[in-house]
């Protein structure tokens, strides 16, 4: 198949976010010519692409958060996942699917390079649903797998608190800590409908609702004899709460601080550290792709759990590319339940 003359959708950025945070005008939809398929590359239409916190740095210009920032009038990038539509690479069909990283526009071009922006990797959508590789069996059950195990040093019998835990990596977290040995887990999330969520469908212990009252008073209901191990997606008071709980030898997974970026209020200040002191508490950041030699592991694991019925998919669906931004903003509001993903190709099925 010839890529001579075709064009698609694309989602450019605009202009850099001002000081109230993104935007709708931010971000524009255009059109893009689709470049000749040459050898070692595919044509992939997408059929679901990811929108995640860590996008949220990259719409800066100068503040460098996991990779490369967005450039003002290029197409913005994420996690997607689409059907070969044409391939000039040995061994992949059409039809095959593919996860890479060209989201945020309709038609792809990727190719088979190692380590190249449009590097891809098959997938088997007859293991699990496409859409599940995005989320539970994507980069979201993945950070969520790797921080628990490798970061946090997660053992049998541990008390978790995890932030943002009605979020995509948060709700990945409290399951899989339940299925690798935690005795409790305990999710802060920012509504009566995630909290009753966490705890009747997803396995949580408890949960606290951070907009009903202080953090800080909830974690200490939630776990009066404290906790051994914090996983943090939010920073700011949820870290301080945290920190104060923590019992002597705890352990901190500093996974990302959200909180920086869609709160005006004041964050705390580090005096609140000196409780990793007095407590001996290990805090240890991570970068997801640091560890892809779990991959593996990850993946039989995580699937075999999906297909016992042990663990659970959440998702959050904005269909169209057009509302791509919208599916983004509303991410950072936290408006989703689980992964927050866009359906680009209407035909398929979530």
């Amino acid at each position: 198949m010839s890529t001579a003359g075709r064009h698609t959708r694309v989602v450019t950025l605009a202009r850099r976010p001002g000081p109230g945070g993104p935007a709708p005008e931010d971000f524009t939809l255009t059109e893009r010519a689709v470049p000749e398929l040459g050898a070692g590359q595919l044509l992939v239409r997408n059929a679901f692409m990811s929108v995640d916190p860590s996008m949220r740095g990259r719409l800066e210009e100068t503040e460098k958060h996991y990779t490369t920032n967005f450039a003002v009038g290029e197409p913005l990038d994420g996690s997607a996942i689409g059907r070969v539509l044409a391939s000039r690479v040995p061994g992949i069909h059409p039809g095959a699917w593919v996860r890479h990283r060209l989201g945020w526009r309709e038609l792809a071009i990727v190719e088979a390079t190692p380590g190249s922006p449009a590097a891809f990797s098959a997938v088997d959508a007859a293991r699990a649903a496409p859409s599940a590789w995005l989320g539970i069996l994507g980069q979201t059950g993945f950070t969520a797998y790797a921080g628990l195990l490798r970061a946090g040093k997660l053992a049998r019998g541990d008390a978790v608190f995890v932030s943002a835990a009605g979020g995509a990596v948060g709700s990945a977290v409290g399951q899989l800590a339940r299925l690798l040995g935690a005795a409790s887990v305990i999710g802060s999330a920012g509504s009566v409908a995630k909290c009753h969520l966490l705890t009747t469908e997803l396995g949580f212990d408890a949960a606290v609702d951070y907009r009903a009252e202080p953090i800080a008073a909830g974690l200490g209901r939630a776990a009066p004899d404290g906790i051994d191990l914090y996983f943090d997606n939010v920073g700011g008071d949820h870290l301080v709460a945290a920190l104060h709980a923590l019992r002597v030898g705890g352990r901190v997974v500093l996974c990302g601080m959200i909180s920086q970026f869609t709160s005006t209020a004041p964050q705390p200040g580090i005096d609140h550290l000196i409780q990793a002191v007095l407590r001996r508490v290990t805090l240890r950041g991570f970068i997801i792709r640091d560890h892809e030699d779990l991959r593996t592991e990850f993946t039989d694991r995580v699937s075999g759990w999906l297909r016992t019925g042990e663990l659970v998919s959440r998702q959050t669906v904005v269909d169209g590319l057009e509302n791509a931004s919208a599916a983004f903003l509303g991410m950072l509001r936290g408006d989703n339940v689980g992964k927050m993903l866009v359906r680009v190709d209407p035909d398929v099925e979530a």
